[in-house]
């Protein structure tokens, strides 16, 4: 029988890199955090470990920026970090490594499209509705561990990413799907599931795009 404790779940957004700082996109790159970056993923580590008691799990993309910025958390918390590469960014084709510009030059109208159309993607590349489907199986993954319940769980990814599994575990009707954008570097959603009258579990957000208040934390997202 289903626990009646509630599962919550934090999304956060690893930190700055150069690419992000330029406005060239990344996607499934392997960039690190640039120097800002690491003192973004302080900050949110100092804030985390003060305010969250309960994470019992960190799982981060294997992409060295969320890596990165994962490792600065659980020292802080004293979890270790597992890796998954489903957790990874969006797969950008032929836009990966290219600046917003020189894509708008070569693929005009494209950018919009993508940015209002969940079911289309970058050439080469994955779309939204694929990026939730395997970041879901993350988490429906994670629901069988028992210890969740009561607890919190951390999983630390990319913009892109995130925005896509908030708008899967809430039901979003896939034509809504970009309501949620523009994540800001090593900010975070918080997620709750708790058991339905029908016995399954539903997911409610409590917060999106939260940051370290009164700190700078970076662009807002472009994956």
């Amino acid at each position: 029988m289903e626990s009646v404790a509630a599962r919550r779940l934090l999304l956060l957004r690893h930190g700055q890199t150069t690419y992000n700082a330029t406005r060239r996109m990344q996607g499934q790159l392997d960039t690190e955090l640039s120097e800002e970056g690491v003192a973004q993923a302080e900050r949110v580590a100092a804030h985390v470990g003060r305010r969250e008691r309960d994470i019992r799990r960190i799982v981060s993309s294997d992409l060295s920026r969320a890596a990165q910025t994962a490792d600065v958390v659980g020292r802080v918390l004293g979890v270790d970090v597992e890796r998954d590469s489903r957790l990874r960014e969006t797969f950008l084709g032929q836009w990966q490594g290219r600046t917003h510009g020189e894509i708008d030059a070569e693929y005009p109208g494209q950018r919009a499209t993508w940015r209002h159309d969940a079911t289309w993607a970058p050439p080469g590349g994955e779309n939204r509705v694929e990026v939730a489907a395997r970041m879901r199986a993350v988490v429906d993954e994670l629901l069988d561990d028992d210890s969740w319940p009561g607890s919190t769980v951390l999983l630390v990814a990319h913009g892109g990413a995130i925005a896509a599994l908030t708008a899967s575990l809430l039901d979003v009707p896939v034509s809504h799907y970009t309501m949620f954008n523009g994540l800001r570097n090593t900010a975070w959603v918080e997620l709750t599931a708790r058991p339905r009258p029908d016995g399954e579990l539903g997911w409610y957000l409590g917060a999106f795009n939260a940051e370290v208040f009164g700190e700078e934390t970076g662009e807002e997202s472009e994956r």
